[in-house]
This record gives C-alpha cells, sequence and structure tokens, in this order.
C-alpha cells in the first residue's frame, strides 16, 4: 500500500498532535502528583459549583481513563459528584414554600414588648400596654404581662427598682461634672515631697479645671476650693446639678454642705467602684502618661506650671476621639491651606501641628 503525499503529510500531523496531547498528559499527572505531595494527605475543599463541572467532566472521561491520568480526585468520587448532579437537577424543594410558619402579628407583638421592657426597666406591663394600644396595637393587658413572665421580666413588687449607674448618667449627662485626686512626686529641698492635685471634669465636654495643688490639704482647704467652684461668676460648677466623687475622707461633710447650698448635690460613689468614675481616671491615666511620668519636677512651683502647661495643651490643642477628634476649646477655626506649624511646650515634650489663620 503506497501513500499519496497528501495521506504522509496528514499523517505525520496526527502523529505530532497525539505525542504533544501525551506530553500536555504526562504534564498534568506530574502537577496532580506534585499538588497532592504539597497537601501531605488533606482533603482539598471544592463549592458546588467546581464539583459540578469536575462531575460533567469525569463522566465524559469515564472511571477507566480517570485512574489512568492519576486525578487529585478518585474515580468514585468524581462519579458520586455527578449522580448528585443528577439528583439535583429533579429536585423539586426549592420551588416549595418556606419551611415554617410566616411572621405574625404576635411575633411583631412580642419582639415590641421585650424591647420596650430592655430599653426601659422601671415600666411595668400596664405602662408597656399603653404604648402598644398608642401604637394602633389590638392587644390585652393580660398578653402583654404573659409575654413578660414567660421571659421573667415583671418587676418584683418586694425590690424597688433601683435605677443603673449608666441610665442615671445618661439622664443628667449636661449637668454633671466629676472630681478626683491624683498625686504628684517633686523634689524638694526637704528631700522627695507628694503633692496632691485636686481637679474637676466635666463629663459632657471633657473640659477639666486644676482646682488646686496642695502637699497635704486640710477641711479648710477644701472648704476654700468649694467656694471657688461656686463662684457666681467663674465658678467651674456654675450650672451643675451633680458632682461625682468618690469616698475620700476629704470630701468631708461641710464639703458637701458647702457645694448643695449652691444648688450642687454631691454623689458619692460605692464602694470599690473605680469604673463608675472612669472619666476621671482615664484623664489621670492621660496626664502621666503623655507629661508626668516622663520628667523630673522639682518643687511646687514647677509641678504647678507643669500642670498648667498640660492643661492647656489639653484643651486648647490635643484633639479628641470621642469628641470627634476636636479640641475642647477650640480658639479659631483652621485654614484648610497653608503651611503646617507646629507649636511646643515643656521643652517640645507636647506638641501640636496647625495652621496659621490668615
Amino acid at each position: 500500500m503506497t501513500f499519496t503525499p497528501w495521506q504522509f503529510i496528514v499523517v505525520a500531523v496526527a502523529g505530532w498532535m497525539n505525542r504533544q496531547q501525551q506530553e500536555v498528559i504526562e504534564y498534568l499527572r506530574t502537577e496532580n502528583r506534585i499538588l497532592r505531595e504539597k497537601l501531605g494527605g488533606k482533603r482539598l475543599l471544592l463549592n458546588a459549583d467546581q464539583k459540578r463541572r469536575l462531575a460533567a467532566k469525569g463522566k465524559a472521561l469515564g472511571r477507566r481513563l480517570l485512574e489512568q491520568f492519576g486525578t487529585l480526585f478518585s474515580p468514585s468520587t468524581i462519579l458520586r459528584w455527578h449522580r448528585m448532579l443528577i439528583a439535583r437537577k429533579y429536585d423539586g424543594s426549592a420551588h416549595r414554600g418556606k419551611p415554617g410558619p410566616a411572621p405574625t402579628k404576635a411575633n411583631k407583638i412580642r419582639k415590641l414588648v421585650l424591647q420596650m421592657a430592655k430599653d426601659n426597666p422601671s415600666w411595668g406591663y400596664g405602662h408597656i400596654h399603653g404604648e402598644l394600644i398608642g401604637l394602633g396595637y389590638d392587644v390585652s393587658w393580660q398578653t402583654v404581662r404573659r409575654v413578660m413572665l414567660d421571659a421573667g421580666l415583671l418587676p418584683d413588687p418586694d425590690k424597688p427598682y433601683k435605677t443603673t449607674w449608666k441610665l442615671f448618667l445618661q439622664s443628667h449627662w449636661e449637668s454633671i461634672a466629676a472630681a478626683d485626686f491624683f498625686t504628684v512626686e517633686a523634689w524638694t529641698t526637704g528631700g522627695l515631697q507628694r503633692f496632691l492635685v485636686f481637679f474637676v471634669l466635666e463629663l459632657s465636654t471633657r473640659k477639666v479645671e486644676v482646682v488646686g495643688i496642695h502637699r497635704n490639704p486640710c477641711e479648710g482647704q477644701m472648704l476654700q476650693w468649694a467656694r471657688n467652684l461656686t463662684d457666681a461668676e467663674d465658678g467651674f460648677l456654675t450650672g451643675k446639678r451633680i458632682l461625682i466623687h468618690d469616698r475620700d475622707p476629704l470630701f468631708t461633710k461641710k464639703f458637701r454642705q458647702t457645694l448643695g447650698a449652691t444648688g450642687v448635690r454631691c454623689l458619692k460613689l460605692p464602694r470599690w467602684s473605680p469604673n463608675l468614675n472612669a472619666h476621671c481616671e482615664s484623664w489621670v491615666r492621660a496626664i502621666k502618661s503623655e507629661c508626668l511620668n516622663k520628667m523630673i519636677l522639682f518643687g511646687e512651683r514647677h509641678v504647678r506650671h507643669v500642670i498648667e502647661q498640660y492643661v492647656a495643651h489639653y484643651l486648647k490643642e490635643r484633639p479628641h476621639r470621642v469628641l470627634g477628634h476636636r479640641v475642647v476649646e477650640p480658639e479659631a477655626p483652621m485654614p484648610k491651606e497653608g503651611p503646617v506649624l507646629c507649636r511646643e511646650r515643656l521643652g517640645g515634650l507636647l506638641k501640636t501641628y496647625y495652621r496659621e489663620a490668615a
């Protein structure tokens, strides 16, 4: 049998293509073996779409060719995916309705009752029932009572309701100030001396005022500070109604009476509850970590100067995250254009960057 030139060319091309396919197949088999070695026996997890694509290709090849290729997945696994693909095709559960009943009016009322009871712990079922009637819900008070009873939200008649600190602070936020002491150690001619720093903080604005610094303040000194705080013209507590403080013995009965005579009620914190005066604790941590702990202080005059500089920096220059990264007492709107300048205090320990107003 003789071949024509064209037949010879066709046979040669077919042989070349078959050789190329064998080389590609051998490369893929080697690549799969290396990937199996890298996995180290771990399972390779596929999503539903990837399983579907492999199952469709694997079914066309058949079990014998799959075993010959040495794929990452066994022929049984790929054929099982194919059977699952067929079963899913004839699965009609997707066209059925959603399981379970749809949300009803009763469920909405129950959620509202629980939400109102949670947000307003002092409300009874009668109050909540009135709110629901005002919202247009036709519900009986017995239903509201049963929902609260099942959730364990009915107040105990033998235990009077007590206002939580969180609710108290939220309802009096604008009229509350907090007071506290912190200590500073400084070298003097008599050696290392401790100074007590008395300050008051306005909770709503974070404005702070250092009322006094003294080595050993007595009741007379505390009464003078109380009169300064409640001065009719420039007293820091003017307009305030509540002063929170801890159980330090310096907050004497006469001190509280002096403030009470001007309408400022002193609210003593419970024992072992520093978190209830967290804003003062935060300010003390700030002044110590940013300033006092980085300096050695010499004498009372130096202590006063350093604290005065930090308070000015805190009020007029330092941005506060809780205030939306604004300063407590902004002096003037800062222009958005112009050279950036740096203002330094205490030899560069406290810095702030600004643009000079035109």
